[in-house]
């Protein structure tokens, strides 16, 4: 009797699942890859995307940076139509093209145009690593030396914000011949006495970073910044040692002479405003 009892009774019971909570809408928190906190999207946005934590910047897109550092409705765009062909018919190519332009809602990897900072006129190009990773193809290039040609043209100061991985590799030489390009035009903003400000942010890298972004009459980046030509490993595997923690990093160029400053983004439109207003009062006083 106890034998059937027992092998007829539950040995648990049924309790009711509770209903499952609500997911957490998409897009609303945010965790640090630093500091591994979580924190609200919009606490971040209005910290100009540093982490109220740990003081990591984040990346910004290229119309962030500009609302954060540019007198509101000053920015005139340059070049909005231009857009990137397949000259090498490079397979797939078009398709990426597109579906970047999709992702990001840019035409390319760069933005450029006018602007003011605290009234101070000065022409502007940004980079948006969400576009080909910020590669510089013929339209990055050619966006970026109309910019530099306007600022002559108009003399005012040039400002440009570098995040890129380098050349692009679908245009071949033809993207390797915007190091040159761009250069010669900065040559000659140079020889008409135009002020030229490099901003390096994450990541700056490969032909960008061994062309326009390291030739300024002020090289800044921001902290922690990513900034360098080769990779890590590739110059590792080439000197056979092993580098430095901190090798590439903003804090680390500064240190062998290779920037001017690293500017916390907070500090980013005070230190651009003071620049240019030393330089407008130089040319108020030829």
């Amino acid at each position: 009797m106890l034998r059937d009892f027992f092998s007829k009774k539950k040995r648990y019971t049924s309790i009711p699942r509770k209903e499952a909570k609500q997911d957490v809408p998409e897009g609303l928190m945010q965790k640090c890859p630093s500091c591994q906190k979580i924190f609200y999207r919009k606490e971040l946005y209005r910290n100009m995307n540093v982490c109220p934590h740990c003081d990591h910047h984040h990346k910004l897109t290229a119309y962030e940076r500009i609302d954060y550092l540019f007198d509101e409705n000053s920015f005139e765009e340059w070049d909005v139509q231009m857009v990137s062909a397949n000259p090498l018919d490079f397979p797939d190519y078009e398709e990426k093209l597109e579906k970047d332009r999709h992702k990001s809602g840019l035409n390319e990897a760069v933005v450029t145009g006018k602007a003011s900072i605290n009234g101070m006129q000065t022409a502007v190009a940004v980079m948006d690593a969400r576009f080909r990773m910020g590669s510089m193809g013929s339209v990055v290039g050619e966006k970026i030396t109309n910019a530099i040609e306007n600022a002559r043209k108009e003399n005012i100061p040039f400002i440009i914000f570098t995040a890129s991985g380098g050349a692009r590799m679908q245009e071949g030489v033809l993207s390797l011949m915007q190091m040159g390009k761009t250069s010669i035009a900065l040559k000659r903003l140079s020889d008409s006495g135009g002020l030229f400000i490099s901003v390096m942010t994450h990541p700056t890298t490969g032909g960008v970073s061994a062309s326009f972004a390291s030739v300024g009459d002020y090289n800044f980046a921001e902290p922690g910044a990513l900034i360098g030509f080769a990779g890590r490993r590739i110059i590792e595997q080439t000197i056979r040692e092993k580098l430095p923690d901190d090798f590439q990093t903003a804090e680390f160029l500064l240190h062998h002479g290779q920037i001017d400053r690293v500017v916390h983004r907070h500090e980013m439109k005070e230190t651009l405003s003071t620049v240019l207003d030393i330089h407008q009062g130089k040319e108020a006083a030829k």
